[in-house]
């Protein structure tokens, strides 16, 4: 690794890049505004300042999806940009992708594409699974530990890892985020209150009010569209109808944490139930959700620092620690590629 390297989290709303000659982690907005369905508007962190404020001509998309990327031409193109945009891109660098296990292999392959084949001119490009970086940064030693659990609750996944010794032993990638707490948010209190809300809003909903807390009687007043009158309004939402909108998306987590438990061999799962779970990603933020969990899954549950970065963390370090570096990442144009999967 004598030339740079950069670590490359990318999520369903923003990008997180390790710079290791600069030793720094920065972060954009995965966002493109198109205008006219043609013409690229504004990328990144510029394009996402007008969602959902833009004229009907301009579109903002978001190239990730579910954690794959959904639109390949746009995400490659925005990567390049911001990297251009930011002086950052430096010609035949190595890149260290941080990849969901619980996907395709074409999907996978994808993510090397989208590097390799880019403008950079990557030198190469070595995968490395999520779940594992997640429990680098988190500070866990994944060589070491006979049982670890991450989970990593997303805008646009939430992703549940069993780790044992340096391995992946179970992965599942729950198309469950942020996003689909936030549109079950504005879909109930349309439903209920006849009030149309934007997704901005619902997301101010859900932070505000987070998922476990003794006080049931508070409301926040919003800004929306009455659906009788058809006019912009004001109205008082109660926190009682933000977390009936969000049960069934969080009982579903639970429920696939809880089964992946069970599954898990005894040894490594003696091990997680010692040390209990650790969550991370940017959801891990809202309020009580570590309550919740524990609660109703009778595990410990370890908050990471600044968890929305703890992929790219877990990147900066597998980047700088030779041993993580050949442990952990693999290229996939190695003979034994399919081997090792």
């Amino acid at each position: 690794m004598a030339g740079n390297v950069y670590g490359l989290d990318l999520g369903t709303y923003e990008i997180k890049v390790y710079d290791k000659r600069k030793d720094a982690i920065w972060r954009e907005k995965d966002a493109i505004a198109m205008k006219n369905k043609k013409y690229i508007f504004a990328v990144g962190d510029e394009a996402y300042d007008i969602f959902e404020k833009a004229p009907s001509d301009i579109q903002v998309i978001f190239p990730m999806k579910n954690g794959v990327i959904a639109h390949f031409d746009d995400m490659q193109y925005l990567l390049g940009s911001l990297l251009e945009t930011e002086r950052r891109l430096v010609f035949g660098a190595e890149y260290v992708v941080a990849v969901p296990t619980d996907v395709t292999e074409v999907e996978k392959k994808a993510f090397y594409d989208l590097v390799f084949h880019s403008e950079a001119k990557a030198k190469s490009v070595r995968i490395v699974e999520k779940g594992l970086a997640d429990a680098v940064g988190f500070g866990m030693d994944v060589i070491g530990e006979k049982g670890i659990f991450v989970a990593n609750f997303g805008s646009g996944t939430t992703e549940l890892s069993v780790l044992s010794q340096g391995g992946m032993v179970m992965n599942r990638l729950l198309k469950i985020g942020g996003e689909n707490f936030d549109t079950a948010i504005a879909a109930l209190v349309r439903h209920n209150r006849e009030f149309l809300i934007g997704v901005l809003t619902a997301e101010k909903l859900r932070r505000e009010f987070g998922v476990f807390d003794q006080s049931t009687d508070s409301s926040i007043t919003v800004s929306g569209r009455d659906l009788v009158t058809g006019v912009p309004a004001q109205a008082d939402i109660p926190i009682s109808l933000v977390r009936a909108a969000m049960k069934e998306p969080l009982e579903e987590c639970v429920k696939a944490i809880r089964s992946m438990i069970e599954r898990t061999p005894p040894d490594v799962r003696r091990a997680i139930e010692k040390k209990g779970i650790c969550l991370t990603g940017g959801m891990a933020n809202m309020q009580g959700l570590p309550t919740y969990l524990r609660e109703s899954i009778g595990l410990p549950v370890m908050t990471a620092e600044e968890p929305e970065l703890c992929v790219v963390k877990g990147l900066q370090k597998i980047i700088s620690d030779r041993g993580y570096y050949r442990r952990l990442t693999y290229s996939m144009l190695d003979e034994d590629y399919r081997w090792l999967r």
